[in-house]
């Protein structure tokens, strides 16, 4: 087992009561896995899917705070076409049509921000705005329904921590600042705190 960090909680402790937050999470559960059932490579829900969810059980919400959308990722640099996600997401639909899916292949995402292409999933999330938002899961292909794949470039330490910081790897200050502003989060979980100085007067 690693070593505690400020929050008290180690990343194999985080990562364990993730398993079981998600498992009991029927919702959360039937999403996974629909995506499972696609197959797809290197395939994720990621961000808010992940990140709301603890921040939920940091406030000892019973009820699991609406998803907005589910961000699902994969990588797949053969096929790059928009019109292959939203095939990907009518399928994800047809499964769960309760859900607002929203697919990306990060196979082609590095082109938005100019960086070189992007490796994997891990390497491409690692650069999004919130080092929060830098998490994905999925259920392990293979195996049964019960056993998680996690990514998590920073870790889950800040997250069980209640923080929303900007990534540290590629600082974005007025996109950070914005989306602090227009996705109410420190409303919704009131009890976050901001781990950047420079949003302070937010």
């Amino acid at each position: 087992m690693t070593n505690p960090d400020s929050t008290g909680i180690t990343e194999s402790e985080a990562r364990l009561a993730v398993s079981r937050m998600l498992t009991e999470d029927l919702y959360r559960m039937q999403c996974l896995t629909a995506l499972k059932a696609l197959n797809l490579p290197q395939g994720y829900l990621a961000a808010g899917f992940l990140r709301n969810a603890i921040w939920d059980e940091l406030h000892g919400y019973k009820k699991a705070t609406p998803l907005n959308d589910i961000d699902v990722i994969y990588f797949n640099p053969s096929d790059t076409s928009k019109d292959t996600e939203l095939n990907i997401e009518r399928a994800l639909t047809s499964q769960v049509p309760s859900a607002h899916w929203q697919v990306k292949n990060q196979a082609r995402m590095h082109l938005n921000h100019g960086h070189n292409a992007y490796r994997d999933c891990e390497e491409a999330i690692s650069y999004w705005v919130e080092q929060e938002t830098c998490v994905a899961i999925r259920l392990c292909p293979n195996v049964g329904n019960d056993t998680f794949d996690m990514l998590a470039p920073y870790g889950l330490s800040s997250n069980f921590a209640g923080t929303i910081s900007i990534n540290p790897r590629h600082p974005r200050d007025d996109v950070f600042t914005q989306r602090v502003k227009t996705k109410n989060w420190l409303v919704t979980w009131p009890q976050l705190t901001l781990g950047s100085a420079l949003v302070r007067s937010i």
